[in-house]
């Protein structure tokens, strides 16, 4: 027997028990004749004591060990002198009569400590002794726990758990496809999903009427903290439903997820805001409204002045961040190249201090007046001690650019913290968006998002304009899911690829067994899909979706683990008739 007991459970009720313990040496400390050492398993850490001078037996396998030995230990609970409150075994340690190494351990590259000694990328090429580090292990553990909590949801809603493919064709919408080379069929390839989105529907064909997945999903894009390049979705969808049906469904299920989870709970409905107002409010589509700091146009208060930077501009709209009035010009400055680096692309930033004294100070004096500046601060409803940073230029940039302004306003002012949930649903998004450099339209979701049943006709008129019934679920500016009501009609999955581009000979070699399915009386349907990673990214607390998967890829997309992506040897190339070209 390799253990009684596990490493977090002996209390003081099992003190003189003789027991057994198995696990990984996380401390040594040695004072004077007698040897400490924390043994630990993914339970917890119990102390363990060697009295060397009354057991020599034991001095000699003792002073053997190391960080990280694997080693079984025989012993007596024994009441601890001077007990531990942080420990959950602290009440208690145990006295060493036997002791067994079963597995020497080299010193380990970092320490596997809470707060380790490690890098990030140290840290993931040895992910197997990182998962013994009691963050990385509690979020997998979390993971596990999310995922029960949404299997048991669904199917307390009868929702049927079923599998669709990994080797599927390769479509051209969205993001690019991870292609797999077929030995059978020269020349032919598979690609791995993006997502199960026309199985899922074929399963409403097919009559399933509620169908979930917890699957993975592929995708080749370039990577930051919540993408990687294979990535885990609750997938789910519903027949006979309606928009308000899904987001009803799917904020119930949000709701237990924050209650098994967290012990939160949520009254009444989530906020439900149109992609409009998102943009307009808040400069993004996935908001976050852990606070308040709402964008606001000025065009009126602020153009025809002489100020040309204001006068020229398509778009004049700022923030009230509220009691910032004392910010210092050193402040203000840094402000200023923040929203001046590339990747926020403003061409600057002007401030308006609204002084304690009702007094304002700007950066714009010259142009305007008291008077002027106080019509600025009732646009935003601002008062005293408040600072009003603007931003001008073409709108979607400028809202952008404020986007990311208030953004780090509510970092630097503790406003986002991230034991605080607000959720909300967005809305009515466009259904097309246009592509300048292709001159032609993409879907804002998928081919397969119908129409607001409001805007059919404007597919032929005006098809930039057309809503779908489309929704995300966002939480503290993540967009955690997002799906929509589904086209079911050929007539009008037709017009839809017609608007994207796709010539009948293409829409039928890449969709055609979609529409052949849709001959043999399709239900109305819709569905949504969540982020797992991101689910359990948000309630760990963590900036990264690589905190919470078990084996990530870097920044890059490489496993430095295992050293993949990698080449493969001749002989597989033949198999699969390929040739690598050299690069250039």
């Amino acid at each position: 027997m390799y253990r009684t007991h596990h490493c977090g459970e002996l209390k003081i009720e099992n003190v003189n028990e003789n027991i057994t313990l198995s696990g990984w040496v996380q401390k040594i400390r040695k004072l004077g004749g007698m040897t400490f050492i924390d043994l630990r398993d993914r339970y917890g850490i119990t102390q363990l004591v060697f009295d060397l001078e009354k057991n020599t037996k034991l001095a000699e396998a003792a002073t053997k060990l190391g960080r990280e030995f694997v080693i079984k230990a025989e012993g007596k609970v024994v009441e601890r002198s001077s007990k531990n409150p942080d420990m959950q075994t602290g009440d208690i340690e145990i006295i060493v009569e036997k002791l067994e190494i079963i597995k020497a351990s080299e010193t380990p590259p970092f320490t596997i400590e809470d707060e380790s000694d490690g890098g990030e990328e140290l840290r993931m090429k040895y992910r197997y002794l990182d998962i013994r580090r009691n963050p990385v292990r509690n979020a997998l553990i979390l993971r596990h726990k999310v995922s029960k909590a949404v299997r048991d949801y669904l199917d307390s809603k009868e929702f049927i758990e079923a599998e669709t493919p990994y080797l599927i064709k390769s479509t051209p919408e969205g993001a690019r496809d991870f292609v797999v080379p077929s030995r059978l069929s020269p020349g032919s390839f598979y690609a791995l999903p993006q997502s199960p989105q026309v199985f899922k529907q074929l399963f409403m064909v097919g009559g399933l009427d509620r169908y979930y997945q917890i699957v993975k999903c592929f995708r080749d894009e370039d990577f930051r903290a919540d993408r990687q390049p294979e990535f885990t979705q609750i997938d789910c969808e519903m027949s006979f439903v309606t928009q308000d049906d899904v987001i009803k469904m799917f904020s119930e299920m949000a709701k237990y997820i924050f209650k098994t989870i967290k012990g939160i709970e949520f009254e009444g409905d989530f906020p439900i805001m149109s992609y409009e107002e998102a943009i307009n409010t808040y400069g993004s589509d996935k908001p976050d409204l852990r606070f308040g700091m709402k964008i606001h146009q000025l065009n009126s208060v602020t153009q025809n002045r002489g100020f040309k930077v204001f006068d020229d501009a398509e778009y004049v709209g700022g923030i009230c961040v509220e009691g910032a009035s004392n910010y210092s010009r050193k402040q203000l400055d840094k402000l200023i190249d923040f929203v001046k680096k590339p990747q926020i692309g403003a061409k600057g930033l002007i401030y308006a201090k609204y002084n304690e004294d009702g007094t304002f100070k700007s950066s714009v004096d010259k142009f305007y007046s008291q008077e002027d500046l106080k019509e600025w601060a009732k646009v935003f409803d601002a008062k005293p001690g408040d600072l009003l940073l603007v931003i001008s230029g073409e709108k979607s940039n400028s809202l952008n650019a404020l986007n990311e302004l208030r953004l780090e306003m509510g970092d630097r002012l503790g406003l986002r913290k991230k034991d605080n949930f607000v959720p909300l649903w967005v809305v009515d998004f466009p259904l097309l968006e246009w592509d300048e450099d292709s001159k032609r339209f993409h879907a804002m979701h998928h081919p397969f998002t119908s129409p607001k049943a409001e805007d059919l006709e404007l597919m032929d008129t005006a098809p930039g304009k057309v809503r779908a019934n489309a929704y995300d679920f966002v939480v503290n500016g993540v967009e955690v899911g997002g799906g929509s009501i589904r086209i079911y009609d050929n007539e009008l999955q037709h017009k839809m690829f017609d608007l994207l581009g796709f010539t009948p000979e293409e829409s039928e070699a890449q969709f055609g067994f979609l529409m052949e399915a849709f001959k043999y009386g399709a239900p109305p349907h819709g569905g949504a899909a969540f982020g797992l990673d991101r689910w359990v990214a948000l309630l760990n607390g963590s900036d990264s979706i690589r905190d919470v998967i078990a084996f990530p890829k870097n920044n890059t997309g490489r496993d430095i683990m295992i050293d993949a992506p990698a080449p493969i040897d001749n002989a597989q190339l033949n198999d699969l008739n390929l040739k690598i070209s050299p690069t250039t």
